[in-house]
């Protein structure tokens, strides 16, 4: 794989510079079936950072972004769902908390389908798959067709959406709900501070966070928290990841994940045409999914979307970049998309010193520039964000954002997050998912 550095790309010589570079992360953290997102505190396969690391290795080689996605979906329940982590056997028990050993998938998970190896977890994340899967197409559909690789992928990434729209519809308004603070991916935001006070945490001598040993403590969710994290997810094995007879004591619907299924729909009726069938049915199901997402979760109050507690049946009043991701969506309404880009645009999320988005109201009473999902500029939400400027043709802004990211990445060392105050790269080095949408973004 060493001739993918070398091969020619157009562009300058600092953009070359930063594409090796991003090549170089992406090779070093490559198992030999998957790519961890860091070779430290994250040393297994993650759900929603392989999406976004296919979508950036399609740039050096359109085979191994297609076995990125594979492996993935190998370890796909039969109740469709993607479990958020595929564990790596050869690694030891005590690699990463929660273990193998804590979510006990091929027993625990039996009834639900869960395959007896690999191990997984239970939980999953924001489903961004589908799109993920035909962008691999686009980058070489001779190869992808060769492989089979749509004919195979599809009907898995149908059942996967299936599967979040039946038994993860849980608040009866036709949107995916989440069970725990980890699957919407933005662990810690303050979005589910007031959920979580229902919560009861762990006992702090009941386990051990591993992530401690690679993470500062400063960066990283509290012990609070975290001891909430833990009794949740040991509550939703104890249930046997049955998602009606477990007690949801968290469950929202989260704005972000919502609308990547939307945009993964829409990457469903592009499959199904390019495997000869009828695309209509996802269309039609991409359009009904945009107006629940609008009622149920739009707050024109603040021009943004809004995560939706479904205890309380109450809208959860915190300004996140979860509520400016269903940007993505192509087909909101113009009022809408005005609003959201004028929220951008305004001070709670623009950032002293990165054209990067922080994940949290900078003028929120829980705003904190080091503390992960309460401050912190991510790359893959700006990738995201991008993504939905150009949808809806604010090239301008797009532009910014894109030049922003790439010169954040290539000064952080492909950091996981920016601190949006100083600039400073934040959390783990040569990060997969930076590295991959930083090829992304080389190539646009």
């Amino acid at each position: 794989m060493r001739g993918l550095l070398d091969r020619p790309a157009p562009t300058a010589s600092a953009a070359l510079t930063l594409r090796r570079g991003a090549a170089r992360v992406l090779l070093d953290n490559w198992t030999g079936t998957s790519t961890v997102p860091s070779r430290t505190l994250y040393p297994h396969q993650w759900s929603w950072d392989s999406a976004f690391i296919a979508i950036g290795l399609r740039h050096l080689s359109a085979r191994r972004a297609q076995r990125e996605l594979e492996s993935l979906l190998a370890g796909q329940w039969a109740d469709g769902r993607l479990p958020h982590i595929v564990f790596n056997p050869a690694l030891p028990p005590d690699a990463y908390f929660p273990s193998p050993d804590f979510w006990q998938s091929s027993r625990a998970g039996r009834t639900a389908g869960a395959p007896s190896t690999p191990e997984t977890s239970g939980i999953v994340q924001p489903p961004v798959h589908a799109l993920a899967a035909w962008l691999v197409h686009r980058a070489d559909p001779a190869e992808s067709r060769r492989r089979g690789f749509l004919a195979r992928a599809y009907p898995r990434l149908v059942a996967w959406h299936d599967y979040l729209l039946t038994r993860r519809d849980l608040g009866g308004g036709g949107l995916a709900a989440v069970v725990h603070p980890w699957e919407p991916g933005m662990d810690n935001s303050p979005c589910w501070d007031g959920p979580l006070q229902r919560v009861d945490p762990a006992a702090p001598d009941a386990y051990h966070r591993a992530d401690l040993n690679h993470g500062n403590p400063a960066d990283r969710p509290t012990d609070l928290d975290y001891g909430r994290y833990v009794r949740l997810a040991a509550d939703y094995r104890d249930a046997e990841y049955d998602d009606h007879a477990a007690r949801h004591r968290f469950a929202v619907e989260d704005p972000c994940f919502n609308a990547l299924l939307i945009v993964s729909e829409s990457a469903l009726a592009d499959m199904a045409g390019e495997l000869g069938r009828s695309g209509a049915p996802h269309t039609a199901r991409a359009a009904e999914l945009t107006r629940r997402l609008v009622s149920r979760l739009w707050d024109d109050r603040s021009g943004l979307f809004r995560v939706r507690d479904l205890a309380t049946d109450a809208l959860v009043d915190e300004r996140s970049v979860t509520g400016l991701v269903p940007l993505a969506v192509p087909h909101l309404s113009r009022d809408v998309v005005k609003r959201l880009h004028e929220t951008l645009d305004g001070p709670h999320f623009k950032a002293p010193a990165t054209q990067l988005i922080p994940s949290y109201d900078v003028t929120g009473h829980a705003f904190d520039p080091h503390r992960y999902w309460r401050g912190p500029a991510w790359f893959n939400t700006a990738w995201l964000i991008h993504r939905g400027l150009r949808t809806h043709g604010l090239t301008a802004q797009a532009e910014r954002l894109r030049q922003g990211f790439l010169a954040e990445a290539g000064r952080s060392d492909f950091a996981e997050y920016v601190d949006p105050v100083t600039g400073g790269g934040r959390g783990a080095r040569r990060f997969s998912w930076t590295a991959a949408l930083t090829l992304d973004l080389l190539s646009a």
